[in-house]
């Protein structure tokens, strides 16, 4: 199964091991993280994927399951 993690149409982080990407997708998304953890998560870790403000998107064999809003960090 291989699940991704795209915005505006590009992937920014693929896997097949079924915990990566939800994990990555549910602190994105602010799920697992909340305050200032999250606001700092987004400003560092998120660039390094290439994440910007906007929407995101979970596809889990090519079928989206999942979308996130991005705030301005």
């Amino acid at each position: 199964m291989k699940e991704e993690i795209k915005q505006n149409g590009k992937v920014l982080l693929s896997s097949d091991d079924g915990i990566t990407i939800p994990m990555i997708f549910n602190n994105l998304s602010g799920k697992n993280l909340s305050g200032s953890k999250y606001k700092d998560y987004l400003a560092t870790v998120s660039q390094e994927f290439g994440v910007a403000t906007g929407r995101i998107e979970r596809y889990r064999d090519g079928v989206m399951v999942e979308t996130a809003n991005i705030p301005k960090f």
